[in-house]
């Protein structure tokens, strides 16, 4: 059968009964028609020759003026061509879809944010899962690397009870980008406070843990995982290999775990892996490379984002990278590990520790109410303060927002904080752009060379 047969029998086939689709097409057809017939009476009032459905035209005088004949066919015809229109691809819509209109609504959307930004979120802890959560709305292009250095609480023991990575902060952000969040919250979240080896263990920590073991490796159980839960994006362990955090304080001491070295009360000198090598997960990389955007934390500057960039080439390949890079500084300052540090030694210590420049723009919070500016005060935290000048010397733009949610507790609020990266990431991508069509523009073109002579 040939091409043009098959096309002849499929538009035919939209004539079975039943469909519900042609009644539509009809009234939109009569829709069309009075629009037309109202349309040359006006121009036929200006002046103009043209005279459709005149039987039509003679039929409904008799009940109007001729005046305003043409304006009831139009408007009349209008609605009428919506109408149908409307309920013809409705039907469609219900036929194809049993959610109907809601669900190509959602494909729709999804699409739209499949080729959104893509944009790598480097961290760990709850400053991850905030920043995940507003840029989620925007792009699913997300990739997450997280850190897997955790050795307290719940990740700790599973460590050292069934030597699977801690899963802790990949729990956190398998949570923050799934589809149905609040449902995957409440079960990722519930923590058994009875049952023998159970005690303090969440159900996420467990759910990663099991299905480590059905899948023999950590990298797949998490992709797993975000099939299951229909993650919007990528959570990437920033490394499957097995170290320890260590920091060394100015005192000398050495202090090692994660979760040990806010309890030291010292001051940082630096923050390193124990063993030294840590290879980097190779998606990682790719996705390094790849993006439009590098953005680190919110989080612990040495016990969530530091562990990261202490990976072997991690660090580099950022420096390296084109896309823009993006400190979100945090809020306040953190007992026992950053202690009177300002934004500027924050990036400081970004880029001393990594041995690498990973930041270009440095995202800070505006002025932070008194109230909590004294509640804070009580634990020995206080606002991070903005030091421009000194920013600047340090060849990073500073970008002051809202960036918190107007609560109790000082927090980034998910939605403000990723319209701020959103803004930047635009900006970036313009330049970029305009750079690109400028070398374009000015280099010359390369004559072609003169045929031999024959």
């Amino acid at each position: 059968m040939s091409t043009r047969m098959r096309r002849s029998l499929n538009l035919w086939r939209w004539l079975i009964p039943g469909l519900r689709v042609k009644r539509w097409l009809l009234l939109a057809l009569i829709g069309a028609t009075l629009f037309v017939n109202g349309l040359s009476r006006y121009l036929t009032d200006e002046g103009y020759s043209l005279s459709i459905n005149e039987m039509v035209d003679t039929v409904v005088s008799e009940f109007f003026p001729p005046g305003y004949l043409s304006w009831i066919f139009m408007v009349l015809g209008v609605l009428l061509v919506g109408l149908g229109i409307w309920r013809w691809l409705n039907a469609i819509v219900t036929a194809v879809t049993p959610e109907g209109s809601s669900r190509v609504l959602d494909a729709i959307m999804e699409r739209r944010l499949e080729s959104g930004y893509r944009i790598v979120v480097v961290g760990g802890g709850t400053g991850l899962s905030t920043m995940l959560r507003g840029l989620k709305r925007v792009t699913t292009n997300l990739t997450a690397v997280v850190t897997v250095s955790d050795d307290g609480g719940s990740s700790g023991r599973l460590q050292k009870e069934l030597g699977v990575l801690p899963p802790g902060d990949i729990r956190n952000c398998l949570v923050a980008l799934a589809d149905d969040e609040a449902l995957v919250t409440s079960l990722f979240r519930y923590r058994f406070s009875e049952g023998e080896g159970l005690t303090g263990h969440s159900f996420g920590n467990l759910f990663l843990a099991a299905m480590t073991g059905i899948t023999g490796n950590f990298d797949e159980a998490i992709k797993v995982s975000s099939r299951v839960l229909n993650v919007k994006g990528r959570v990437l362990p920033s490394t499957l290999a097995v170290a320890r955090l260590c920091a060394k304080l100015t005192d000398g001491r050495i202090v090692e775990g994660e979760s040990q070295i806010p309890q030291a009360r010292g001051t940082i000198e630096r923050v390193y892996l124990e063993p030294a090598y840590a290879a980097p997960l190779a998606d990682v990389i790719t996705a390094i490379r790849e993006a439009d955007a590098i953005v680190l934390g919110p989080g612990s500057l040495y016990t969530s984002i530091m562990p990261n960039l202490l990976v072997d080439r991690v660090a580099l390949e950022i420096e390296a990278a084109s896309a823009v890079k993006i400190y979100v500084c945090n809020v306040m300052t953190q007992p026992g590990e950053t202690d009177d540090y300002t934004a500027a030694r924050h990036v400081r210590a970004l880029t001393d520790g990594a041995g690498a420049r990973v930041c270009d723009v440095v995202i800070v919070n505006d002025e932070l109410p008194r109230k909590l500016r004294d509640l804070y005060a009580e634990e020995g935290q206080v606002p991070v303060q903005v030091d421009e000048a000194e920013l600047r010397a340090l060849d990073v733009r500073v970008v002051r927002a809202a960036v918190i949610s107007e609560t109790e507790t000082v927090r980034h609020d998910p939605e403000r904080l990723a319209d701020v990266v959103i803004g930047i990431v635009d900006e970036a991508v313009a330049t970029r752009a305009s750079y690109v069509r400028f070398r374009q523009s000015t280099t010359p073109t390369t004559p072609s060379a003169p045929s031999p002579a024959t």
